[in-house]
């Protein structure tokens, strides 16, 4: 998730999830895994096979715009993601981590809103060189309070869909539901709607 996006004048929704690229590691990260998994009924071999390809995605990442920690950051998820499965033998367990991360970045969002602190306020007074100058304006600390809500709610919604199927068993639908609702599509449309609101400042 990058919030330097808010600060241009302009952002497409295209833009906004990342490009393509961002994208293809987002749904390579998650739904390779569970084709591979769907094809082969093998834990591990889904595993290895996800790895692969996230890691050719990230070599590429890293040779095209010499981006290295947004690489390093979704293939050391995936590696985790893949040994966790491996070592319990469920596919299942492959989901485990976006199950974790959605609800702990929701929590610290929600945290910040009720400290009055709002996550967005922080990352973009950090982006402006402006630190916390933000707070001193009643509206802007309340579109940065807004920003941050519209994470809280995605957050809430990814682990409501995603928790039940993972307590489920349900590892199909919670592959689809974690391509979607965790990724970048969700995470994109978040930061669309947060650039719309802030576009005035």
């Amino acid at each position: 998730m990058s919030f330097d996006v808010l600060t241009g004048k302009s952002l497409s929704l295209f833009n906004a999830v990342g490009g393509w690229r961002t994208v293809a590691e987002a749904v390579a990260s998650r739904a390779v895994f569970l084709i591979a998994y769907l094809l082969t009924g093998r834990v591990w071999t889904a595993a290895l096979i996800a790895i692969g390809g996230v890691a050719v995605l990230a070599v590429v990442r890293v040779c095209a715009e010499r981006r290295y920690l947004p690489a390093a950051i979704t293939l050391a998820i995936v590696v985790g993601s893949a040994l966790l499965a491996g070592a319990t033998g469920q596919a299942i367990d492959f989901y485990f981590p976006a199950v974790v991360i959605q609800s702990v970045q929701g929590t610290v969002f929600l945290l910040s809103i009720l400290l009055r602190w709002p996550v967005v306020g922080l990352a973009l007074g950090a982006l402006r060189r402006d630190r916390f100058g933000w707070r001193r304006d009643p509206a802007l600390r309340r579109r940065y309070q807004l920003c941050t809500a519209i994470f809280v709610a995605k957050c809430a919604i990814a682990t409501a869909v995603q928790l039940p199927l993972y307590l489920a068993g349900q590892t199909m639908a919670l592959g689809i539901a974690a391509t979607f609702l965790g990724g970048a599509p969700a995470a994109g449309v978040c930061l669309y709607l947060c650039w719309r609101i802030l576009r005035e400042n």
